[in-house]
């Protein structure tokens, strides 16, 4: 429905035209080098198998030749799941968190899966040797193993953690237990290294291959330790960030400015989000992930809140001064991914906080960039004088959808976007919203034609 979408600013404004890419820091992994990593290390893994078995035979053979390749297969994948979720800059510029974290779920489920593979089969094909039943077989494992019962009680905090992993349940979840109940994966590591060394036969046949698992634990283990506990801490020192000042910007939506010193230093980018810990009573204990809603500028930095709970929710009543750590930047959403010339934006909801930041910095000419910006009411416009001035001077186009889906339809057809925005295939897309409006948005762009690479998305639901 074209009518859907209002325009309340012309084209045209004044513009200096000189809006440039911001610079890119740091390296940047590619996302296919990431996954050729990790299939190259899976290969390696079932060849240290290989090398290690001459041969394999009886129905005792075969079910423990399966329970060691799972096994060994699920020891490599929980490496590399803490690895993707370390917060390296590299792979959180290159790849992007929410990438990684649809493939830390995704990949979540196959170690689940691949450890209590592991388990039942070890179990039952050391019952069949030994002959005895599965009871008695596990029973004796766990007292006469060394380390098993430990790597029994890694298996079911491991299983937990995949059971509130999962969609249904996770919702029911406030953001702050999901994110503490998963610090129980560091445990599992833990408590699951030991038995892999003292049992596995690769790792007793060949030193070479138990001194590389040792490797690769280890230095995923730094990478935790760097990124996630003492960076924060590093640049909260370092940058020594506090609430400036906080902002109501529409009925349960505040900004919150954050002062601090030698910001620039931290690299971050109009798009990308930090995980902001603000250090009082009620706060201090859980970070949340919030996106910049405005470009870096010298000392200031600003973050944008809908009241979505007790966390968010208490945002507004932050006081000047307050002390605040910030792990990140983390993200891909920004003008890093640029290739074209002209620039569409798409936002709903408060997902305009990064695109509002992406719209007043994105590299572009003068009629190359538009944004559309859908929501329920007007009321729920945030940043609209803003945007608005934002439009004028770099002379983009800005167009706002209003209303109930139950009386305006859905203002995200292919036709609608092909009416509204000429040269739709050639525009590089940014869309940023809940997540239903998000595949809706997406579909419709790859039936109006726009290339699957020039669409860029990110989730930040948790």
């Amino acid at each position: 429905m074209s009518t859907a979408f209002t325009s309340p600013v012309r084209n045209g404004g004044a513009v200096d035209g000189t809006h440039r890419a911001m610079p890119q820091r740091g390296a940047r992994a590619r996302p296919e080098a990431v996954l050729v990593a990790v299939a190259v290390g899976a290969l390696a893994v079932l060849g240290l198998w290989w090398a290690g078995t001459p041969s394999v035979s009886g129905l005792d053979g075969w079910l423990t030749n399966a329970g060691r390749i799972t096994g060994l297969l699920a020891g490599y994948a929980f490496a590399v799941l803490l690895a993707l979720m370390a917060r390296v800059p590299a792979l959180e510029r290159g790849v992007g968190s929410d990438r990684l974290a649809r493939w830390h779920s995704m990949g979540g489920r196959y170690v689940v899966g691949l450890a209590v593979a592991h388990t039942l089969l070890i179990i039952w094909g050391y019952a069949v040797t030994d002959g005895a039943d599965v009871v008695s077989e596990t029973v004796t494992l766990n007292l006469t193993y060394p380390d098993v019962l430990k790597a029994t009680v890694a298996l079911l905090l491991l299983v937990g953690v995949g059971i509130v992993s999962a969609r249904a349940v996770r919702r029911r979840l406030r953001y702050e237990t999901w994110f503490h109940l998963h610090f129980y994966t560091y445990l599992v590591a833990w408590l699951a290294f030991g038995h892999q060394l003292a049992n596995g036969s690769e790792f007793l046949t060949f030193p070479a291959a138990r001194t590389a698992w040792y490797v690769l634990y280890v230095a995923v283990a730094v990478l935790v330790v760097w990124y996630r506990f003492l960076m924060p801490v590093r640049q909260a020192f370092r940058h020594r960030l506090r609430v400036a000042g906080v902002v109501q910007e529409a009925p349960g939506v505040v900004s919150v400015h954050i002062s601090g010193r030698r910001l620039d230093r931290l690299g971050a980018e109009p798009g990308q989000f930090f995980r902001w810990r603000f250090l009082t009573r009620d706060l201090w204990w859980s970070p949340n992930p919030y996106s910049l809603s405005a470009a870096p500028r010298p000392g200031e930095l600003r973050i944008t809140v809908k009241d979505l709970g007790d966390q968010s929710r208490a945002l507004a009543r932050l006081r000047p001064g307050t002390r605040v750590v910030a792990e990140g930047p983390y993200g891909a959403f920004t003008a890093g991914r640029l290739k074209g010339r002209k620039v569409l934006l798409i936002a709903g909801g408060v997902g305009v906080t990064p695109v509002r930041a992406l719209f007043e910095s994105v590299p572009a000419a003068p009629g190359d960039l538009t944004l559309l910006y859908r929501a329920r009411t007007t009321g729920d416009l945030v940043f609209r004088a803003e945007l608005e001035a934002i439009s004028t001077a770099r002379g983009a186009a800005l167009h706002y959808c209003v209303g109930p889906r139950s009386e305006i339809g859905d203002p995200f057809t292919p036709e609608t976007l092909t009416e509204r925005v000429p040269g739709l295939r050639e525009h590089e897309v940014y869309v940023c919203g809940p997540e239903s409006m998000t595949r809706s948005v997406v579909s419709a762009l790859r039936a109006a034609g726009v290339p699957k690479r020039r669409i860029h998305h990110e989730s930040f639901e948790f």
